[in-house]
C-alpha cells in the first residue's frame, strides 16, 4: 500500500515537474526554422541538424525560464482563476524545493550545449539574461512587458539564423517583431478580460481599448512589412498573404470571441481553423521555395 502511495506521489510529482517545463509551449520555437525555410536550405542536412539543436536548446532555455516566472509568481498565480488550478507551483503538485532542483538541471544542460554550440547559446543567454529581467522588473512595467515578449520571439529568429551561418534580413526582423507583438496585445487583453485585473499588477495599468489599438497597429505592421517583402523579395510567395491575413483575423476572433487568445499556444491547438491556416502557410511556402531539382 505504502509502495503504491510512494509510487503514484512520484509519478504525480514527475507529471508535474513535466507540466511545469510546458512542452506544449515548444511550439514557439519553431520560429527558430524561420532562417532556414526561407533560405531554402532545408534540404541541406547540416543547416537542419543545426537548426534542430537550435530548437532543442531554446525550448530547454524556455523551460528554465517558465520555472523561474512561476517561482517568481507563485502568490499571483494561486489569485488567477485558471493558473491556480493548471500550474503545477501555485496548485501545489510541485514545491519549488524541487522546481528549484529541476531548474539547476536545465542550467545544467544548457551549459554543456554552450561548450558545443557558443554561437547559438549566446543568443540563449541573451533570452535567458532577458527573461530573468521581464520575471523581477519588466513584466511590471506597462508597454515594455509587451515589447519584452516580442523580442524573444526575434531572438528565437536570430538563433535559427546563427544555427546556420545566415544573416537576419530587415524584413524578416520587422515582421516577426510586429506579429509578437500582435500576439503579446492579444494576450494582455485576454487577461484584462478574463481576471478583471487580478493576479498581474501590470494589468492595472491597461485598459480594452489600449491594448486593442496596440493589436491593431501591429497586426497591419505585420501584413505590411510581410507583404513588402514578399512582393519585393520573394513574389513568388504572394499566394501566402492571404493565409497571413486570414490568420490575423482568426486569432482575433477566437481571442475575442471564443475566449481562448490569452495563451497563443492554446489557441492554435484549440481552433482547427486556425491550425490549417498555419500548417497551410506552411505547406505553401516549402512548396514555393522548394530548390530547383531538389526531390
Amino acid at each position: 500500500m505504502n509502495s503504491n502511495t510512494s509510487a503514484t506521489g512520484n509519478t504525480s510529482v514527475f507529471t508535474g515537474l513535466l507540466k511545469l517545463m510546458r512542452p506544449k509551449q515548444w511550439v514557439k520555437n519553431g520560429f527558430v526554422f524561420a532562417p532556414l525555410m526561407f533560405t531554402g536550405l532545408f534540404l541541406d542536412l547540416t543547416a537542419i541538424t543545426q537548426t534542430v539543436i537550435a530548437f532543442v536548446l531554446f525550448s530547454l532555455a524556455a523551460s528554465a525560464t517558465y520555472v523561474v516566472n512561476d517561482l517568481r509568481d507563485i502568490e499571483d498565480d494561486r489569485k488567477h482563476p485558471v493558473k491556480s488550478k493548471k500550474r503545477p507551483l501555485a496548485s501545489g503538485q510541485v514545491t519549488p524545493s524541487q522546481a528549484k532542483k529541476l531548474l539547476i538541471g536545465l542550467y545544467a544542460i544548457l551549459a554543456l550545449g554552450f561548450v558545443y554550440q557558443p554561437m547559438i547559446m549566446a543568443v540563449i543567454v541573451a533570452y535567458l539574461l532577458l527573461n530573468v529581467a521581464y520575471s523581477y522588473y519588466l513584466k511590471h512595467q506597462p508597454v515594455l512587458d509587451i515589447f519584452t515578449i516580442a523580442i524573444g520571439f526575434v531572438l528565437r529568429v536570430y538563433a535559427g539564423a546563427v544555427a546556420i551561418s545566415v544573416p537576419v534580413s530587415s524584413w524578416m526582423f520587422v515582421t516577426t517583431l510586429c506579429l509578437a507583438l500582435y500576439l503579446a496585445a492579444v494576450k494582455r487583453r485576454q487577461e484584462l478580460v478574463q481576471t478583471t485585473q487580478e493576479g498581474r499588477a501590470v494589468l492595472q495599468k491597461y485598459t480594452v481599448s489600449l491594448v486593442d489599438r496596440y493589436a491593431e497597429m501591429s497586426a497591419t505592421g505585420a501584413l505590411l512589412f510581410y507583404s513588402l517583402f514578399v512582393m519585393n523579395a520573394r513574389p513568388e510567395m504572394v499566394m501566402t498573404i492571404p493565409f497571413v491575413l486570414f490568420g490575423l483575423f482568426r486569432y482575433w476572433y477566437v481571442g475575442e470571441v471564443l475566449e481562448e487568445g490569452e495563451s497563443p499556444t492554446d489557441a492554435l491547438f484549440a481552433d482547427k481553423q486556425l491550425m490549417v491556416t498555419v500548417l497551410g502557410w506552411i505547406g505553401v511556402c516549402l512548396w514555393v521555395l522548394w530548390p530547383a531539382g531538389g526531390l
